[in-house]
């Protein structure tokens, strides 16, 4: 997959795309479906996504609570998954949020990107203000060139999928039915960092890594999935992760510190992928070090049942 990251110099390989327009976070079942469309409005064509790095609401409001699901690089790597071949990760910024709609559609879709065919979800808004609509992104296409397709809204179980309603399943500790609108397990990815050790002095050593700049699940104990992705540890896991602030050892940092089952090694440096299964219980200060290394104990024993039934 190619990443290419200004409208404005593209080269001919790079134009010519069928692609799906959106923020594509968390990658859930509704953008799947777009990114499908994309895919059959033109076979012929690279397969793309237009999206925007930051995200438009991290611009607009760069204080607010991290909501991201997933960072841009394992939004890239989902996606790349998911067999897309062009991904236009185009800089948000005071230019390209100034552009009103038709400009956009010209100078960024038709004239810059060369687009062949884009799809967007009903609910599509764009340009300075979100002033425009699918439907006028759709008249601009007919003017311009490029072909339009509007998706409709995925529906799921609890109702329309949308990375706010996973956001709201994770906040609640229900990972399963987050999943059931992802299409796959939530995941949190990145390097391991290192920490104050403690979990190696209970008995049970970690594998720390930040949370920072992503929507914090509820936190607590999850059976997690874990998937080491270099290195000479690379494979995948069982195991137990602990999403918050450690309240036994006073306030910190929130971060996610995940122990592997059967495992002997070190992972400092390594990436990994921690696919949150159930939530366990929350976060809570012991009595005495030896309340809490029974309650890991306890813990570890529930989630090999519940791993181990999957």
């Amino acid at each position: 997959m190619r990443i290419i990251r200004d409208y404005k110099f593209v080269t001919p390989e790079d134009k010519g795309a069928s692609v799906a327009i959106g923020n594509f976070d968390g990658v859930h079942l509704g953008h799947q479906s777009v990114i499908d469309l994309a895919r059959k409005a033109a076979p012929d064509a690279p397969l793309g996504i237009m999206t925007f790095e930051p995200h438009p609401r991290e611009y607009f409001a760069p204080d607010a609570p991290a909501f991201r699901l997933t960072s841009a690089e394992t939004r890239a790597h989902r996606l790349a998954k998911l067999g897309v071949e062009r991904l236009y990760e185009l800089p948000f910024n005071t230019t390209l949020s100034s552009l009103m709609p038709e400009a956009f559609a010209r100078d960024v879709i038709a004239d810059g990107l060369g687009l062949n065919h884009v799809v967007v979800g009903a609910d599509f808004c764009f340009g300075k203000g979100r002033a425009g609509t699918a439907q006028d992104l759709e008249a601009f296409g007919k003017a311009m060139g490029f072909g339009v397709t509007i998706a409709p809204l995925v529906q799921g179980g609890e109702g329309q999928v949308s990375s706010t309603s996973i956001r709201t399943a994770l906040g609640d500790g229900r990972p399963r039915d987050a999943a059931q609108m992802l299409g796959h397990w939530h995941r949190i990815d990145g390097p391991v960092i290192g920490g104050e050790q403690r979990g190696r002095d209970l008995g049970f050593p970690t594998a720390n890594m930040s949370i920072g700049g992503l929507h914090q699940p509820k936190h607590g104990v999850y059976a997690v999935l874990v998937d080491v992705l270099d290195g000479p540890h690379a494979g995948s896991y069982h195991g137990a992760s602990s999403v918050g602030v450690r309240p036994m050892f006073g306030t910190n940092t929130a971060n996610i510190e995940t122990f592997l089952f059967d495992f002997s090694g070190d992972l400092y440096g390594a990436t990994l992928s921690v696919a949150l299964v159930d939530y366990l219980r929350p976060e809570q200060k012991f009595d005495s070090l030896e309340a809490l290394i029974a309650q890991m104990g306890r813990d570890c024993d529930q989630c090999r049942d519940i791993l181990g039934a999957l």
